[in-house]
């Protein structure tokens, strides 16, 4: 009986323990005493095969200690107990500075990840040397009133009455729901707002060379990340220009967007110009050697 009862505890100790010691993807590349990066993917649903698979080792060859990671749920870091709140996701970042030893870092932040990295910066501005958002969501609202504002135009001048119909159902969803942002970028898909509509030949080889990389057969995508996220995440549609312009009083805050990226509009992008104001300094070297990597051009940026 003692035995049972023993064994009986054993089993649940482990269980417990197994759920509380999730495993989150990381991985490091170039010398530890190196200037860090960290760089944080989009999603939520996302992961960082792309950048790991195509910069991540450039970068560090360039001089830099380069930190990659999939938030908790997506991807490789597969955990159901995921909450997809921006809370775990900080969580989760300092977690990461802790266990690689980082005092301070530079962050660059992708689509989702740019509002993952703003909040994780306003809460820490400490240890962040530079916040450099690439293609990164800003003005949620914004985008979404873009996308179908822009796309209603396409589907007029093509008089594409089923498709004019399906824009006006997305607008009548409530804003602040997954399937209102999964609608609004089902129909920037269609209509290839995340596509180069002319890639180079190196810029076809690279997406090429990706997908038959051991990293884009690690693609992973939790589809049921964005839902999850929007019924745990109160601030799930949110628009961060007022955190920007603090914070560009505390840290040096970068900004690189697509001349041919369709989901941000003019406005958006003018508007991000003025927060991120254009200088001249020796610590645009990470900002360059993105843009040379990525075939990018840096809209401005701010010391």
């Amino acid at each position: 009986m003692k035995k049972t009862l023993l064994l009986f505890c054993c089993i649940i100790s482990f269980i417990v323990n197994a759920k509380a010691n999730h495993t989150i993807y990381s991985k490091s590349y170039g010398k530890s005493e190196n200037p860090a990066i960290i760089f944080i993917h989009g999603g939520p649903r996302g992961n960082s095969t792309l950048f790991e698979g195509t910069t991540a080792q450039k970068l560090a060859e360039k001089g830099f200690y380069v930190i990659v990671y999939d938030r908790r749920g997506e991807g490789r870091s597969i955990d159901t107990t995921a909450t997809f709140t921006y809370q775990e996701a900080i969580k989760d970042l300092n977690e990461l500075y802790k266990n690689y030893n980082i005092k301070k870092a530079n962050i660059i932040a992708h689509s989702f990840g740019g509002l993952v990295g703003t909040i994780f910066t306003e809460r820490n501005p400490e240890k962040v040397n530079s916040l450099i958002l690439a293609g990164a969501l800003f003005s949620q609202q914004e985008t979404y009133d873009h996308i179908l504002k822009t796309t209603k135009e396409n589907y007029t001048e093509k008089k594409d009455s089923l498709m004019l119909s399906k824009i006006s159902e997305i607008e009548n969803l409530p804003k602040n729901s997954a399937e209102y942002r999964n609608q609004c970028y089902e129909v920037a898909s269609k209509n290839n707002y995340f596509k180069m509509p002319f890639p180079t030949k190196e810029a076809n080889e690279i997406r090429k060379n990706y997908e038959l990389s051991e990293f884009g057969k690690k693609n992973i995508r939790n589809d049921n990340a964005p839902i999850l996220f929007y019924k745990n995440e109160s601030k799930n549609n949110i628009d961060t220009k007022p955190i920007l312009k603090n914070l560009k009083k505390q840290i040096k805050l970068f900004a690189i967007y697509g001349q041919q990226d369709n989901v941000f509009s003019e406005k958006q992008l003018s508007d991000m110009k003025k927060i991120v104001k254009k200088k001249i300094s020796k610590s645009l070297k990470i900002v360059h050697i993105i843009c040379l990597l990525t075939n990018n051009k840096y809209l401005s940026t701010r010391l």
